[in-house]
């Protein structure tokens, strides 16, 4: 029964937007692949890579001349590269990192089946890009993990001693974990991240909203406690899974720690208190446009990014809120969700 429910759960772990919402043609004259749906930067560069279990991925690499360290981002269960490439842009210029994100085996243009193995071998791939394509060093890396991303990144993360370091965005503890209290690890669970944190070096930071409906905060407050080496978490107060970028603070305390990170060495990072910011006597809560990199100055545009930005959250949380609806329906009836 193990093996059957591993597979259920890695079934309804993956909820890939369908269709996919972007294409990848290739340029008549340069040659070069596009995606038409995104707007056109020079600095950003589109490719496929090829994963060990033969799958072919796509990427996007968008490159800081500033930048002196590299962003490995691995998104959520409920997203591609076409939702998250503004997001992306706007990471890359607000804390001067070159970026590398890319779409699992199943999402997007990717081929394959989405999957636990799957998604390791599709960081592998991206990890072994950024170092044989880029000469991106370890020392210079920070692996970033969004909920379903957080199993990819702490596995490649648990295996690389020097790694600069790991951010943590609304993670999950297991897939188990998610939908039921359990007191040890069992084989069949997938994205066992509550016992691979452990084995993690470098400083971790970990990002969570207080009102998190889809994976409860407590996931984050745990795996942030088994850290070996904690950097300051960001507890949003009021956040919720799918919404966290739109606080100014997400973006503020990313900008410290990419700072902190540029200033000292990863072994002589220091713990200080948790961070809660607490918007509760704010009528409305601020927003930071992803159709803009500077919202100051583009004004005009936030206004229709605003509507935009709540439709796509709210596209992402029915999805990420159904494949869980129906996983949390198929534990129960195998009778797993039992303390034992």
């Amino acid at each position: 029964m193990g093996g059957v429910t591993s597979s259920i759960a890695a079934k309804f772990a993956f909820f890939p937007p369908t269709p996919a919402t972007y294409t990848i043609p290739q340029d008549e004259i340069s040659g070069k692949l596009l995606i038409p749906e995104l707007p056109r930067w020079d600095n950003v560069e589109v490719m496929k890579l090829h994963t060990r279990r033969g799958q072919e991925l796509v990427a996007v690499y968008i490159r800081n001349p500033m930048a002196k360290l590299t962003l490995l981002y691995s998104h959520g269960n409920a997203a591609d590269l076409g939702m998250m490439f503004e997001l992306f842009l706007e990471l890359s210029l607000r804390l001067g990192v070159n970026l590398m994100g890319y779409d699992y085996s199943g999402y997007g243009q990717s081929t394959g089946k989405p999957s636990e193995c799957n998604t390791y071998a599709d960081i592998e791939a991206a990890y072994n890009c950024l170092k044989d394509q880029y000469g991106i060093r370890d020392e210079d890396l920070i692996l970033y993990g969004q909920s379903v991303g957080s199993g990819p990144t702490l596995d490649l993360a648990s295996r690389l001693p020097n790694l600069r370091a790991v951010v943590l965005h609304s993670p999950i503890l297991s897939g188990l974990r998610v939908m039921c209290t359990v007191k040890r690890s069992y084989w069949f669970d997938i994205y066992k991240n509550v016992d691979k944190i452990g084995l993690v070096n470098c400083p971790v930071l970990v990002i969570h909203g207080t009102a998190d409906e889809v994976v409860d905060w407590s996931h984050g407050k745990q795996l942030w406690e088994l850290s070996k080496n904690k950097y300051d978490p960001l507890w949003i107060d009021g956040g919720g899974h799918c919404n966290l970028e739109i606080y100014p603070d997400y973006m503020l305390h990313l900008n410290k720690f990419i700072s902190t990170l540029g200033k000292q060495r990863s072994s002589s990072m220091e713990l200080v208190n948790p961070i809660t910011f607490n918007f509760s006597n704010v009528k409305e809560k601020p927003e930071i446009s992803r159709h803009s990199f500077d919202s100051r100055t583009e004004r005009s545009r936030r206004s229709i990014g605003r509507r935009e930005k709540h439709k796509r959250h709210g596209e992402r949380l029915e999805k990420a809120r159904s494949s869980l609806d129906q996983l949390g329906r198929t534990f129960p009836k195998l009778e797993i969700c039992k303390e034992l």
